[in-house]
Parts: structure tokens; C-alpha cells; sequence
């Protein structure tokens, strides 16, 4: 029997109430509902009961935060008003609470959590708490996780949007205008707005992570060329989804007329505090591209060279740059990643759109499902020792749980093919689709006459269109078009 989705992507039982470590405080710095609600404040009821569902207690914004009587329970103390370094420090540098949820809040080092973190989404650079070691998770005695792909096919929705603002670029509102004015006559104007579009146009997209290869399907609906950068080892992958492969960003960046990176920030060197992809896009893959083109950084703002980026917006080879990046304000004036972005402001206004990490960070069931897979990964670690999506090392006393993501997002895994061995209509229908396929294409090169291979092709070509629609059809739906995993 095929299970839920949501069931299907949770931890193994995580339900038993009590806990080998006694009672637990957990704490949740970021929202875990987007929605307002009747009463003017974002819903986290979702949540909140399904917190209850699996045992917990939860704690309002509202509810003190004094002793907790020795329940044996975890206890989840929803603070989403805490955001500065020097708020989460005070309430957390002395170990009072044993873990944290956070999805954009930085958690400075010295917050001290024994018994792990978990963030909702896939990068950790905002993970700095020594207690696992800081955004690497290296070294800790508490386990880092993430939720990937919670959050891809936002993010790539969004970056696709943001891409279709300047591509096709047909001048929508002026044209709204000029209709609604009575000022159009469409025989006479319109070939005043000439406009291209997107297909056959070449997206590089470096990473092929979650988000990029859902962008990549979204650029191939568009009828788009994509060509990927990626590490070595993804490559047959890469080329087995149709996709072109380069070997350097550079590479990947050469005469394309869009640029997105989808890499993340990379291990963070511990000396110098800078992460392995810093800067990556500069100028030599700017200047790769062809003139004219769109960049988008819907990841995170230190990927780009922000004076490199700057040059190539002077020079028209950039026109458009797109960046989704954190920015923080606090009494000492403006902080994070986008800032140096707005030094672009003064000169280049027309040509930037600047959003604060947004896109996916906005959307409500996005945001509900993240943080209830972080939930359940922090019981199943609190409760039975054992982690789900590990970043970094693994402490002395758990074990790995292996990787888990969305449905239809990731690689298809052991289990995934399992399940579906499991369902036994599912299979005999792939089997006879194969079996009609291999037919099919036996009778067509069976002869070597063009008449009769022209007969072949005009008596087989609708039965073979439905077969392969049919069997592209049934592997989306039980989610096995995608690269391939050995293990879990």
C-alpha cells in the first residue's frame, strides 16, 4: 500500500511522549506560519497541533518562559520576536534551551543548544552556534540538520518570475496604459515594441541541487537551452536529463543569455571565516556571457562580486541582475549579505531588482511543511538518537537516518524504487508499456524498404506517441524521473 506523501518523507515513529533525556525545551526563533490570520497575526495553528499530534507541548509567543515542571516531554518555546545576535545570545548562551529551529534568525556562536539544531531549508550558514561546530557542522557534540528541498520549487519559481519581468521584454504596464488611454491602434503601433522570447535561449544554472534542477524544468517548459555547472560527479546525470554539462562556472556562463546560481555558500573555512564559494561569480564569468544578459541570485549575496557585477552592468553586459539576499537592520544601521548590493543603487537603479531573501520565505504551506519536518527530525534525534538530514559530522551516540526531501524533489532512492515495486498495477502497467515500446520499435526497423519502413512509421507512430506519454506520465506521478541515488 502506497503511503501519504507527508507520512512517506517523516522519520521513522517519533510519537513516544517522554524522552530518554528527561525534559526537553526546544526553541523556535522564526516564524512557522506566513498566513495572518482573523486576529492579525501569522497562523502557526498548523504546527502548534501537529506538535501536539506528536507528543510535544507548545508554548505561545505569549506564555513565560520560567521553570517547566519535570515532565519528561519535549517542550517547543515558539519566540519568532527574537531575530539580533544579541537577543538569541542572552537567551541561549547558558544552555537555556536544549535545541533550536530557525530558518533565517542567525544563531551567533556562542548559543548553546546540547542537543542540536535544526534549519528549515537546505543552507546552514546562518547555523553558527559552537555546539555542532558552527555553520559546517564539524566538531560539535550536538547534531546539525536541514530540510533541502522544502523550499526549492518556491525558489525557482520565483527566480523564473523574476527572469520573465525582463524576458520577453514587452513593456506590459506601458502598453496597459497606452490601451486604457485610447491612445493604440494595433495595426499601426504595434511594431513599435519588438520583443524576443525565451526559447532558444541559453540559462546557465550553477548547481544542481534541488532548486536548480527545478529551474531547469521550468526553463525547458520554456522551450530554453540549459547548460549546467555542477561538480564532476553529477555530470552523466546531468546529460542523462538532456542537459549540457561545463566543467567551470566560466564555461557554463559562455554565451548565455541568463546566469542563475544555485550553489550555496559552500564549507566555511574556520580560520578565515569565508565559505568555499565566496565570490565564485566574478568577473571572468561575467564577462562570459553574452552582452546583455540576465543574472539572478536567488541563493545567497556573497556567491557575487559585487564590484565585478558593477562593472558589467556599465558596460551593458549585465542588464538586469536580480538578487535575493538577507539584509538586517538594527540600531547600528543596515547588515547582511545584500548590502553591498545597494551600493549599486545611485547608478544602476533601473537595471536591479533587490528582494530580502524572500522568495522562499513567503509562501505559508512552504513554511508549515518545513517546519513540520523540522519538528519531527528534532524528536526523532531528542527521542531515539537518531538524525535525519545531517550537515556536517555525526556526534558520538547517533546514527544516521540518511537524506529525506519533499515528494518529486531529489533523487530517486532504495526506497523510493521499493514502493514502488509495492504496487503491483503501477508495475505491470510499466511492464506491458515497455513491452508495447520495445514492439513498436522492432517493427519499425525491421525492414529496410523506405516504403514499408513508411507504412511501419505511419501505422506505429500514434500508438508509440501514446506509450511514451503514458509511461513519461506514470513515472512523474510515482516520482522516478530523477537522478538516481544508491542508498538512502
Amino acid at each position: 500500500m502506497v503511503q501519504d506523501q507527508e507520512s512517506r518523507h517523516r522519520p521513522a515513529s517519533v510519537t513516544e511522549a517522554n524522552t530518554p533525556e528527561g525534559t526537553v525545551k526546544i526553541l523556535i526563533v522564526d516564524p512557522i506560519g506566513l498566513r495572518f490570520g482573523t486576529d492579525g497575526m501569522q497562523d502557526h495553528s498548523e504546527v502548534e497541533a501537529f506538535i501536539t499530534e506528536r507528543g510535544g507541548v507548545f508554548h505561545g509567543q505569549s506564555a513565560p518562559i520560567g521553570e517547566l515542571i519535570d515532565d519528561g516531554r519535549v517542550h517547543f518555546h515558539y519566540q519568532p520576536g527574537l531575530s539580533t545576535p544579541d537577543e538569541i545570545r542572552k537567551r541561549t548562551e547558558d544552555g537555556q534551551y536544549d535545541a533550536v529551529i530557525a530558518a533565517a534568525t542567525f544563531i551567533p556562536a556562542e548559543a548553546k543548544f546540547r542537543l542540536g539544531g535544526a534549519r528549515i531549508g537546505t543552507g546552514t550558514g546562518n547555523m553558527g552556534s559552537l555546539s555542532w561546530g558552527g555553520p559546517n557542522g564539524e566538531g560539535g557534540v550536538a547534531p546539525l540538520m536541514n530540510t533541502p528541498g522544502i523550499n526549492s520549487r518556491a525558489t525557482a519559481q520565483m527566480a523564473f518570475k523574476a527572469l520573465m519581468r525582463v524576458t520577453p521584454d514587452l513593456p506590459v504596464g506601458e502598453l496597459h496604459r497606452r490601451v486604457v488611454g485610447g491612445d493604440f491602434d494595433t495595426g499601426k503601433n504595434l511594431s513599435e515594441y519588438p520583443t524576443e522570447k525565451l526559447e532558444n535561449k541559453t540559462i546557465a544554472i550553477l548547481g544542481y541541487g534541488n532548486i536548480g534542477r527545478e529551474l531547469a524544468r521550468i526553463a525547458t517548459a520554456f522551450h530554453m537551452n540549459v547548460v549546467f555547472y555542477a561538480r564532476p560527479s553529477h555530470r552523466d546525470m546531468i546529460l542523462a536529463e538532456g542537459y549540457a554539462y561545463a566543467e567551470t562556472p566560466a564555461k557554463a556562463a559562455t554565451g548565455a543569455h541568463v546566469l542563475s546560481v544555485h550553489l550555496g555558500l559552500g564549507r566555511q573555512d574556520p580560520d578565515t571565516k569565508i565559505f568555499s564559494n565566496q565570490h565564485l561569480i566574478n568577473g571572468e564569468v561575467l564577462s562570459a556571457l553574452t552582452n546583455g544578459a540576465v543574472v539572478l541570485n536567488y541563493d545567497r549575496g556573497e556567491l557575487i562580486d559585487v564590484r565585478a557585477l558593477d562593472e558589467a552592468l556599465a558596460r551593458g553586459k549585465v542588464r538586469h541582475a536580480a538578487i535575493d539576499a538577507d539584509i538586517f537592520k538594527s540600531a547600528d544601521g543596515i547588515s547582511g549579505p545584500m548590502k553591498p548590493y545597494l551600493s549599486l543603487v545611485p547608478k544602476h537603479a533601473d537595471k536591479l531588482e533587490l528582494l530580502p531573501h524572500a522568495a522562499a520565505d513567503t509562501d505559508h504551506p512552504t513554511r508549515v511543511a518545513g517546519a513540520k519536518q523540522a519538528v519531527d527530525q528534532l524528536l526523532d534525534s531528542v527521542r531515539n538518537r537518531r538524525v535525519t538530514n545531517l550537515v556536517g559530522d555525526l556526534p558520538d551516540g547517533y546514527r544516521s537516518n540518511g537524506k529525506q526531501t519533499p515528494p518529486g524533489i531529489g533523487p530517486s532512492t532504495r526506497a523510493d524504487l521499493l514502493r514502488l515495486l509495492g504496487t503491483g498495477r503501477v508495475v505491470d502497467e510499466l511492464r506491458e508499456l515497455s513491452e508495447t515500446l520495445g514492439h513498436i520499435f522492432r517493427e519499425l526497423t525491421k525492414s529496410s524498404e523506405e516504403a514499408e519502413t513508411i507504412a511501419m512509421v505511419d501505422r506505429y507512430l500514434l500508438p508509440l506517441s501514446k506509450a511514451l506519454l503514458k509511461q513519461d506520465a506514470i513515472l512523474r506521478a510515482t516520482e522516478m524521473v530523477a537522478i538516481a541515488k544508491a542508498d538512502d
